[in-house]
């Protein structure tokens, strides 16, 4: 994550993996989550925070969740459904379902399809919030898989020259397994910047960063100013002359993947609705799966030793940093934000539970 969204060590509060994950866990269990889905619930949440992407983690989503099983739009013991289905390919029902509990259910549909058939695609409609897209993609590494996922939902960004919005950051991501490299994981918004980021920037009360957001009548605010109430994310690019036309793409492929595919769903989702995607590839369909992985070290490597540009240290390739950021989190603990903290104090003592270990 970029240093900008960091939260500034004098307001971190550094709790340790383990620690986190028995408290998630045991909110999830309180709201009503079945045994399997809470933990699954909690893992998409966990290796957010250890990976460093804080905006799909516990500081934003936890409190969400809560108060959308209190509000019905989670239904948290979910009977998804096929609806469609062939052997590469089916079209699921979620029932209200939470995404980070029914998704990585569906992504293993998947993987078992690609592991028949070469591929496996799959729909999903009348979902929730998927968490960290990564997440779902990543399911398909360990099986020498490539996996693609996609989400689509809401309405927080305008299309290129419009005046209000009529789509959202909806993100995609690829996970390509290496043999001893960390993995290629590509996990991008199609805004200039995740929605989830504004509400850090507004709890650090932080300013925007040039081409993030736009006023409230789509025009781009190109300068560094105070957040705006209102959460307008700019398509990635920020304007027609840096690229936003290929943002507001990547949103309506994934609005068509996620939504259209599935049960036809855009616009303004009722109820907090979410549409998602997710693929599996399986590696030996197409080449020989160990001669593939070294080749994918081989261009990793090619890649991270690029010469830095002056004024920096050195290259990445997509997942490296957050491969970094894992280790580090993973011995000294996910530094959050001290007003999470005081929530994850607050919510124990409602739920009566023992209060977040420090």
């Amino acid at each position: 994550m970029l240093e900008h969204f960091h939260v500034a060590e004098e307001d971190e509060v550094r709790i340790m993996p383990d620690a986190l994950r028995k408290t998630v866990n045991e909110l999830f269990l309180k709201i009503g989550f079945s045994e399997q889905d809470a933990w699954q619930s909690t893992d998409v949440l966990l290796l957010s925070d250890t990976r460093g992407v804080d905006t799909h983690g516990v500081s934003n989503m936890m409190r969400r969740y809560i108060e959308g099983v209190a509000e019905g739009f989670i239904n948290p013991t979910p009977k998804w459904t096929i609806t469609r289905e062939t052997p590469t390919t089916a079209n699921v029902d979620c029932d209200r379902g939470l995404g980070i509990a029914v998704i990585p259910q569906v992504m293993e549909l998947a993987i078992e399809k690609a592991r028949d058939t070469g591929i496996g695609a799959i729909t999903m409609g009348n979902g929730r919030h998927a968490g960290m897209i990564a997440y779902h993609a990543m399911m398909a590494l360990p099986h020498d898989m490539i996996g693609y996922a996609i989400t689509a939902g809401g309405q927080s960004m305008p299309p290129t020259f419009g005046a209000e919005p009529r789509l959202a950051p909806n993100p995609h991501a690829w996970a390509v397994p290496g043999d001893k490299e960390p993995p290629f994981v590509l996990d991008i918004s199609s805004s200039s910047v995740a929605a989830n980021k504004v509400q850090l920037l507004r709890r650090m009360n932080s300013m925007t960063i040039p081409g993030m957001m736009a006023e409230a009548d789509g025009t781009p605010i190109m300068d560094e100013r105070p957040v705006p109430e209102e959460t307008i994310v700019l398509p990635n690019g920020a304007t027609r002359e840096l690229g936003s036309h290929k943002g507001y793409g990547m949103s309506a492929v994934a609005q068509v993947f996620g939504g259209i595919l599935s049960d036809g769903a855009f616009g303004p989702y009722e109820g907090g609705h979410m549409s998602h995607f997710v693929a599996a590839y399986s590696i030996e369909a197409f080449t020989d799966v160990q001669r593939f992985k070294e080749s994918m070290d081989d261009f990793m490597k090619y890649l991270r030793e690029t010469p830095p540009a002056p004024g920096h240290d050195r290259v990445y390739y997509a997942g490296l940093p957050e491969h970094e950021e894992s280790i580090d989190r993973n011995e000294r603990g996910i530094p959050l934000h001290h007003e999470v903290v005081e929530w994850f104090d607050q919510a124990t003592a409602e739920f009566g539970l023992s209060p977040l270990e420090r």
